[in-house]
């Protein structure tokens, strides 16, 4: 080892008198000649051994851009500004990383694809997911409730990167939101306008605009028997019927998230449906469909919707697409997708997809205001059915004698929707649901309302259970 830190020290003072020669402007052959010595010595001392080649590349999932692609990015974003602009909107920015807990259970089964940087300065930070989160804190942050604005920035998801598909572990989102209190569908067919807009001035081919409703699919789930608590992992499920088959779908359905075959095939039959304003109208009098609350909305908002589009000259840009789900946990409403179609290869074919270009929806409630809660009940009293006040004020007097802080709403037939949005409002974290069946078996149905989860409870074990759920956890220091 010595001899080898001795020859190196040699390399370097021969390196050394090598470059001031050349300084010096000394001849040609003299430098010639040092430069030879130099090898020489270089020869001696052998390959670097225990060195590590430096490899020059990007980090997986990205890229670099030529001159020549970012003056098409420029390109394309004068022609989505301008766009924004002329509909009036005003531009926003943001961090590219967000507190942790802001990003956190807004994303579904896709909050595994948020990146979560180390702890710096005593805060747990992640890189932004998306551009709408962020926008939901800054308006909560300004205490903002009308306001439409765009933005455009990266974006990180810590995904499988595909990049001859164009999926990137970075990239860039051009956001586009109206937040505010407005009329059914008037901003969403705005929203609608403006993506058509903008890819039939990118000039880039036909494109197809997929349209859906949220409320639609959770009212289809429930007709088909999916359990409240797995609406969101089979709308997951679903939104992968752009890329796989129905029958790779339905298999993950039954197979890794617990349905039965006929629950998946009954799914199977909406799922498969699409069309225009006339399919709309077809599931109106579905038998089964209509009787549903939620999917009764979303249909008569999408005959709305449709008839807007029209005015607006673009429902033949627009499908009306069962399958198209949006796996992100905060859309609340209309739902939907651009996709560029394929010239056919052969006259007869169907044009095929080549990949999701833009995407939206609506989205109510992600305000991320700080829920303050004001008192501290721990139950909320609820009846599934009417006629039913007598066993709530009876159930809650019991809850008070024991010295659980319970409450009831001062209806006689209060819905059982409006009495969990109580909860939800409230911060109330339980609800102790009476209904004739569990009035028969001796048991109350206690919901968790984070979680959605539902279990019957013996009623003469529910004062122990609501306190054990709602007790401060014991902390031995």
């Amino acid at each position: 080892m010595a001899e080898r830190a001795a020859l190196e020290e040699l390399v370097r003072l021969q390196g050394e008198r090598v470059r001031g020669l050349k300084q010096q402007k000394a001849s040609a052959e003299q430098i010639e000649e040092e430069v030879a010595k130099l090898l020489k010595l270089k020869a001696q001392l052998g390959p670097d051994e225990g060195k590590q080649k430096f490899v020059l590349k990007t980090p997986k999932g990205t890229r670099d851009y030529s001159p020549r692609q970012m003056a098409i990015r420029e390109k394309v974003f004068d022609v989505i500004i301008s766009c924004f602009k002329r509909h009036g909107a005003e531009v926003i920015d943001t961090p590219v990383f967000e507190l942790k807990e802001t990003l956190t259970g807004k994303y579904g089964e896709d909050s595994k694809l948020i990146y979560d940087l180390k702890d710096q300065g005593g805060e747990l930070l992640s890189l932004r997911y998306d551009l709408t989160v962020p926008f939901a804190r800054y308006l909560a942050m300004n205490k903002l409730t009308n306001i439409k604005r765009y933005h455009i920035a990266k974006v990180y998801r810590r995904d499988n990167p595909a990049m001859t598909r164009g999926r990137y572990r970075e990239f860039y989102q051009c956001d586009f939101d109206i937040a505010g209190q407005f009329d059914p569908m008037i901003p969403d067919a705005e929203c609608l306008k403006i993506m058509c807009e903008i890819l039939s001035s990118l000039q880039i081919g036909d494109f197809l605009v997929k349209v859906n409703d949220r409320r639609i699919l959770d009212g289809m789930f429930a007709i088909c028997g999916v359990p409240d608590s797995k609406f969101r992992t089979i709308c997951s499920s679903v939104d992968k019927l752009d890329k796989v088959s129905w029958e790779e779908v339905k298999n993950e359905m039954v197979g890794e998230k617990g349905l039965t075959p006929e629950v998946a095939d009954h799914i199977g039959d909406y799922v498969q449906q699409h069309g225009g304003v006339s399919l709309v109208e077809q599931l109106l009098q579905d038998p089964k469909l209509s009787q549903n609350k939620q999917a009764l909305e979303g249909l008569e908002d999408l005959k709305l919707l449709f008839e807007y589009l029209t005015l607006f000259g673009i429902a033949d840009k627009i499908s009306f697409d069962l399958s198209l789900a949006r796996g992100l946990d905060y859309y609340t409403g209309v739902i939907y997708e651009a996709v560029l179609l394929q010239t056919p290869v052969r006259p007869g074919e169907e044009p095929l997809g080549v990949g999701s270009v833009a995407a939206g929806g609506r989205y109510d409630g992600l305000a991320l205001e700080e829920k303050v809660r004001t008192t501290e009940t721990q139950v909320l009293v609820a009846s599934a059915q009417k006629r039913l006040l007598e066993e709530r004020l009876k159930l809650v007097s019991e809850l008070w004698d024991a010295g659980v802080k319970a409450e009831l709403l001062y209806k006689k037939n209060p819905k059982l929707l409006n009495q969990l949005q109580y909860c939800e409002e409230a911060g109330i974290p339980l609800v102790a649901i009476i209904g004739e069946q569990e009035l028969k078996d001796g048991v109350i149905k206690l919901r968790s309302v984070a979680s959605r989860e539902e279990v019957d409870v013996r009623r003469e074990d529910l004062v122990e259970e609501i306190k054990r759920r709602t007790s401060p956890a014991l902390c031995i220091c």
